[in-house]
């Protein structure tokens, strides 16, 4: 099969990878679409040390299922999308309900999991989550980023009377807005862009420039640029006793002076994946609408090229879509 290869941060076009062969209890995919993220670009600087296939946004069809009743299984010949992390289901976390953070978890095209940008991936089939029919693949594509936004909500409450910053309004960022768009919060978004503002707009998401930030005055400040001039804008913008989410991880180390955390007794909390049957579920309600995100779509044979062109400033999502072969 096709597949971008990641070793020592270069990236290879291989023609000829064998497709994967499903283990017990996880099923054979046909990647339909894949997305770029911008993990996927921070992987190739070495934000993380991997060998392997990289990319973890996708949907698929499920083209095989190595389980007792094999060619009987209701998720055959269906799309799917499915959950990166792949648990193991007896350590002490798993058992406590905290999966994600499994001890021995493997995470598609991230950590010692072959991942989607290829013909073919394999997951376990409790990571799998049918696509509704009238959800389509370019918006099944966005559920796994989704689920990611909608893991702040989950985390803390936030009411329709509450004053919410959105820091970064690139790939994750502009679904988070619309994510806490939903609560009825009062939702002001740090924007760069012209085309930012614009989409935002037709969201009827009100927008800001950086110099336009009020001091402590944010009862929730959601910092999604992974960057230490966000962090920085974060804490000046959060009222005592608020609230920062860091939805983005961060390269290196970053300086910054936490005694101020402290003096105002600031909440810091951190967030990673999220729920995919509500992702889903906004996605076919049409309460989210991905499609304005996509920026190109690549056959998987430009994978190099669809990289590049990623990397670029401003640039939101871009697609793969392997040969249907």
């Amino acid at each position: 099969m096709q597949a971008l290869w990641l070793e020592n941060q270069h990236v290879t076009f291989c023609e000829d990878l064998p497709v994967p062969v499903p283990p017990p209890g996880e099923a054979l995919l046909k990647v339909r679409l894949a997305g770029i993220c911008s993990t996927d670009l921070e992987m190739v600087k070495g934000y993380y040390p991997f060998t392997g296939v990289m990319g973890h946004e996708f949907v698929g069809e499920v083209i095989k299922v190595n389980t007792p009743e094999g060619s009987q299984h209701p998720l055959l010949g269906k799309r799917v999308v499915g959950e990166i992390n792949a648990v193991c289901g007896v350590c002490k976390t798993c058992r406590a309900g905290r999966p994600t953070h499994c001890e021995n978890r493997t995470t598609l095209g991230i950590s010692n999991r072959s991942g989607v940008f290829a013909g073919f991936t394999t997951l376990p089939l409790e990571n799998l989550h049918r696509v509704p029919d009238s959800v389509s693949g370019e918006a099944a594509v966005f559920t796994e980023p989704l689920a990611a936004a909608l893991e702040i909500t989950e985390q803390i409450k936030i009411n329709p009377t509450d004053r919410v910053l959105l820091i970064g309004a690139g790939r994750l960022g502009l679904l988070i807005a619309q994510v806490l768009a939903l609560t009825g919060c009062d939702l002001q978004v740090v924007v760069r862009h012209e085309f930012q503002r614009q989409i935002l707009g037709e969201w009827a998401i009100k927008t800001l420039p950086e110099n336009e930030i009020e001091e402590r005055q944010m009862d929730v400040v959601v910092e999604a640029t992974g960057s230490e001039a966000g962090l920085n804008m974060a804490r000046r913008a959060i009222r005592p006793r608020g609230t920062v989410v860091l939805k983005s991880t961060y390269k290196g180390d970053v300086r910054f002076n936490f005694s101020s955390f402290v003096v105002d007794e600031i909440t810091l909390v951190g967030s990673r994946c999220g729920p995919f049957p509500p992702a889903l579920r906004l996605l076919e309600n049409r309460q989210v609408d991905p499609l304005p995100l996509i920026a190109r779509r690549y056959p998987l044979s430009q994978a190099i090229e669809a990289l590049d062109y990623a990397a670029r400033p401003g640039v939101l999502k871009v697609l793969l879509e392997p040969a249907d072969t």
